[in-house]
């Protein structure tokens, strides 16, 4: 406890809240609140990214045969987490969190739960050391098999999009052939939701950066897309909605693609 800052908004907590969840504190909610007030779309962007992230997993273990998934920057527990997804289509899926942020840590229980056939893991690591992190992956999956990597609104925090590739090419390095790069982050093409985002890393909360979508389609260089590509995440394979609706663009972007 002695490591969690409650007297700064935290992205992770604030995305809880804002996707329902109780994981967060008050300075989470009135910093969530603000940015609503400014852009009431962040809440679908939260929900949408929520649900590509189902929609991958589900094409990962039923389509491609996926089994292994390494999920980083996983943030707090929610519903529908990757274990969760990949598990009620191949019950011996073995998944990894890894995070950083000590409220991770304390709820580490509700991420270590699994189907007997499977395993669920917690890696407490940062995104910012790959190597460590295939280490102490490679220590609960065989990377000699292909693995899904995923990266959820993590990486905005780094501060180039060059860092980002880096980081991305390092941990996709570590994986063997047949691997796949599951990614979903924030785009700039709402200026309103820009406004917004500006306006909360001028609150001394650690900054995330919205990315143009020639920049993250750039990040998946050297590995083959899946249809459709990177995409507007409602647009990245769309199940039939309850009212017959068709999806929108919105602010935030995803794709999947595999390791030659």
């Amino acid at each position: 406890m002695s490591k969690i800052d409650t007297s700064v908004p935290h992205s992770a907590r604030i995305w809880n809240y804002w996707l329902g969840g109780t994981d967060n504190y008050e300075v989470d909610r009135i910093a969530g609140d603000r940015y609503r007030e400014v852009f009431p779309g962040i809440v679908k962007i939260a929900r949408e990214s929520r649900r590509f992230l189902g929609r991958a997993i589900r094409f990962l273990a039923r389509d491609a045969g996926v089994r292994q998934f390494l999920d980083v920057g996983t943030g707090l527990p929610t519903a529908d987490n990757t274990h969760h997804v990949a598990q009620r289509v191949a019950p011996d899926s073995r998944v990894v969190y890894v995070d950083n942020d000590p409220l991770v840590l304390m709820h580490a229980n509700a991420l270590l739960t699994s189907a007997p056939e499977g395993e669920t893991s917690y890696v407490e690591a940062d995104l910012r050391d790959p190597e460590g992190i295939l280490r102490a992956a490679g220590e609960r999956l065989d990377l000699d098999r292909p693995v899904a990597l995923i990266l959820s609104g993590i990486l905005g925090h780094v501060e180039t999009v060059d860092e980002a590739a880096s980081i991305v090419g390092r941990l996709m390095g570590g994986l063997s052939s047949g691997s796949y790069l599951c990614l979903n982050e924030g785009s700039d093409i709402d200026p309103v939701y820009a406004e917004a985002q500006h306006a909360y890393n001028e609150s001394g909360a650690i900054p995330y950066r919205l990315r143009t979508m020639e920049e993250l389609r750039g990040i998946f260089a050297g590995l083959e897309p899946v249809e459709p590509g990177v995409v507007s995440v409602p647009l990245w394979r769309p199940e039939p909605s309850s009212d017959g609706s068709a999806p929108h663009p919105i602010g935030q972007a995803g794709g999947v693609a595999r390791k030659p």
